[in-house]
């Protein structure tokens, strides 16, 4: 069996992330890389968006940028602009064809289907499977189903995307809609939950969806082109104690646990590993700074004990500078900043929290 000097389990964003930056920066050079991928063929099954706070390495492979967002409940509906962090969405299919494409250039690079083809001693392997069977303990999850539908007549406004729709039936969960409008006659309109996942009525996807777009555009008749489904965890995976094994991505504790942004933390973490992988058993573990893990902690305590008033609180976060609100959620604001969006949230129920 063949020997390589790193092993990247799971060949998905993060462990092709990781190749990508890594093949960019000329560490394999004299160097093997295995990539363990299950997949023979890539194609689009995820859309990654976020606000740009930071660079990355696929605006080729962005769709769309918007600068205009709403926040609504069944009572009020709010408006915000900003122009300094554009909110981008990523056509996976894109992001595989480019780095596959780039890969296969470096014969040091190869791809297997099984980590037995391949000898694993002395390797460094960098492992980016979550087992999603933790899903059995109770533990929150913010699981989706989304459709990109295709209409006849001009639908959308495709300047304003919606972030949070909490206008619907939340069954004492946390439930909201969320719609991409790429053009006029195209969006990706998504049925998210923040849950536990005990309720199998909330995984009626397809017949929220349907409801939704009758109700909420009076549409009847449409195409839909694509569709996605996925289960991002909301909490971090149990540590990893065998030294050789370095996880990445959200096996590497790369998802914000209260938003469920993981794409630009995985570029980050894939840059902080090429930066030191000369040194990486011994380089301290990249992390999301503390302050938000712990910020985090609350929050979903919080969220767990009143669903019901999730809505609302999330509102309220808004009420704070737009431009800070999208630094805090996306892990780069200063203390200030901090600050001045956790004083717009209910400071009764999060203090009980903060002391338990």
């Amino acid at each position: 069996m063949k020997d390589f000097d790193y092993i990247i389990i799971g060949g998905g964003c993060s462990g092709l992330s990781l190749a990508f930056e890594l093949n960019k920066n000329n560490q394999l050079i004299d160097k093997t890389l295995a990539i363990i991928e299950k997949r023979s063929t890539y194609y689009r099954d995820r859309t990654w968006s976020f606000w740009r706070v930071k660079r990355h390495n696929f605006e080729d492979c962005v769709i769309k940028n918007w600068t205009n967002f709403t926040v609504n409940n069944s009572n009020e509906t709010r408006n915000f602009t900003d122009t300094k962090f554009p909110y981008q969405s990523i056509n996976s299919e894109l992001f595989y064809k480019k780095i596959i494409k780039t890969l296969k250039k470096n014969n040091n690079i190869k791809f297997y289907k099984n980590i037995n083809e391949i000898n694993i001693n002395g390797a460094i392997i960098f492992n980016s499977v979550f087992d999603h069977n933790i899903q059995k303990q109770n533990k929150l999850w913010q699981h989706f189903h989304g459709v990109e539908i295709e209409v006849e007549n001009n639908t959308f406004d495709e300047t304003t995307f919606n972030l949070m729709d909490f206008d619907c039936d939340q069954k004492n969960s946390v439930h909201f809609f969320y719609t991409l409008p790429f053009t006029a006659k195209k969006a990706l309109i998504e049925t998210t939950w923040l849950s536990e996942m005990k309720d199998e009525s909330e995984k009626k996807y397809k017949e929220q969806i349907n409801d939704y777009i009758t109700k909420k555009y009076k549409i009847n008749n449409f195409t839909i082109n694509y569709s996605e489904e996925g289960a991002i965890p909301l909490f971090f995976p149990p540590i990893n104690k065998i030294s050789d094994i370095i996880n990445i991505g959200s096996a590497g504790g790369m998802t914000r646990l209260s938003t469920g942004y993981t794409f630009l933390n995985i570029q980050e973490q894939s840059k902080y590993i090429s930066k030191n992988l000369s040194n990486i058993k011994k380089a301290k573990k990249y992390q999301i700074p503390i302050k938000y893990k712990i910020l985090d902690k609350i929050f979903l305590r919080v969220l767990k004990k009143y669903p019901y008033k999730m809505n609302n609180i999330f509102l309220k976060i808004f009420k704070a500078p737009t431009t800070m609100v999208i630094k805090f959620l996306s892990n780069t604001s200063n203390i200030m900043e901090d600050l001045t969006v956790i004083i717009k949230m209910p400071k009764i129920i999060f203090i009980k929290e903060i002391f338990k």
